[in-house]
């Protein structure tokens, strides 16, 4: 049986005159990802991405799984080939969805037709194999209105395909079609979602940790790591950036006002970021923040974190609740891990009683007592980079 894959594009067939440049990085992406799971022949036709099997030692199934986490795609559909010829199609419906049709108790035939030049219509080839398929399986019924089992045909230039029901697939845009960002990754729930979600709106991804030992521990870093890898499937192949944060953090304990901790520790953390940002052709920061879920996060801490800094901060989470990001993280595969009881640097020297509507003119002055540029070149300069694949 010929098997194959076709995968439907998304949003991108609304695309003008550029939509050739968001398919090339489409095609592009499902090479890459298919790269360790087999021989394709990989193409893109009529709103499709066609990855044919080019020897038996293809994984399909492994090629199936890894076509649900690439970004671009609406359904995931693995379908047999045939000729065009009705009584071919009818042979392999019988023989490739058999075991449907073992569990089925009804059934219906639906047609799409894209070659317009076929000589049947949709309606006539329905009717006609699902005549067929009837005769063949006597004990199941036809049913068009509500059947258990559909049996799709899709009749297109240089062949037909037969499938059942096609799985979701990842939407979103290609990732590296809308650009670069710069990610904080810590060890929590939420930015492992934020960052899949930027990545789903066709952003490359550099992720950013800052680390602060001995305060957190080896242990902590291996999460993070961890966090990234079960990322990679969705956003490619990465750099994880591990910043060395231990100096800032003492420094800004020893020095600042012990309300303004936290804000000063994340004005920190955007500098740093759009220094990365900039020497990586990165155009915006991301972060994990939603609005009221912390002391650092509310309207006014979030306006004096992002001020010292050109580039947009993007925050995909800012009207979300708790609920609706655990269920991401759960969908994506990152919430065992995130909950993991491993110390994050955000929450080390943590204030008794932070200050959730600071005013920039009193962080500017207690940031005064602090040499700010030396501390982020320090901490630029020492950052370890950590190779990411799937």
């Amino acid at each position: 049986m010929n098997d194959i894959l076709l995968l439907k594009q998304g949003e991108i067939v609304l695309k003008g005159l550029n939509r050739r440049i968001f398919e090339d990085k489409l095609v592009a992406n499902v090479r890459r990802r298919m790269a360790h799971v087999g021989k394709f022949r990989i193409y893109a036709a009529q709103s499709t991405v066609y990855v044919e099997p080019m020897d038996e030692t293809a994984d399909m199934d492994a090629a199936f799984e890894a076509a649900r986490q690439i970004f671009g795609f609406v359904a995931v559909v693995r379908a047999a080939a045939c000729d065009k010829d009705p009584d071919a199609i009818f042979e392999t419906a019988k023989k490739y969805l058999a075991e449907d049709f073992a569990q089925a108790k009804s059934f219906k035939v639906e047609t799409k037709r894209s070659d317009k030049a076929y000589p049947m219509t949709s309606i006539q080839l329905s009717q006609y194999v699902g005549g067929l398929l009837s005769d063949a399986f006597p004990d199941i019924e036809v049913d068009v209105h509500d059947p258990e089992l559909t049996v799709r045909v899709e009749v297109r230039e240089t062949a037909a395909y037969v499938h059942s029901v096609p799985a979701l697939g990842a939407g979103g845009m290609p990732v590296g079609s809308c650009g670069s960002a710069v990610s904080m990754l810590s060890g929590g729930i939420d930015s492992p979602v934020s960052t899949w979600m930027t990545a789903k709106r066709g952003v490359n991804i550099l992720p950013v940790h800052f680390f602060s030992f001995p305060y957190t521990s080896e242990l902590a870093k291996g999460k993070v790591i961890e966090l990234a890898r079960l990322l990679a499937p969705w956003c490619g192949r990465m750099t994880l950036r591990i910043v060395p944060f231990t100096h800032i953090q003492e420094e800004i304990r020893d020095k600042c006002p012990e309300e303004y901790f936290t804000v000063i520790m994340r004005r920190f953390m955007t500098r740093i970021c759009e220094r990365i940002a900039r020497d990586n052709g990165c155009g915006a920061i991301v972060t994990g923040e939603s609005l009221g879920q912390v002391a650092s996060q509310t309207l006014e801490a979030m306006a004096v974190t992002q001020e010292p800094v050109k580039i947009p901060v993007l925050r995909p989470l800012i009207c979300m609740d708790k609920r609706e990001i655990i269920e991401i993280a759960r969908k994506i595969g990152t919430f065992e891990t995130s909950i993991l009881p491993y110390e994050d640097c955000c929450t080390v020297f943590t204030p008794r009683h932070p200050r959730t509507k600071p005013r920039l003119a009193e962080v500017l002055e207690a940031e005064s007592a602090l040499d700010v540029q030396a501390l982020v070149d320090e901490a630029a300069g020492g950052v370890e980079n950590v190779i990411i694949s799937r």
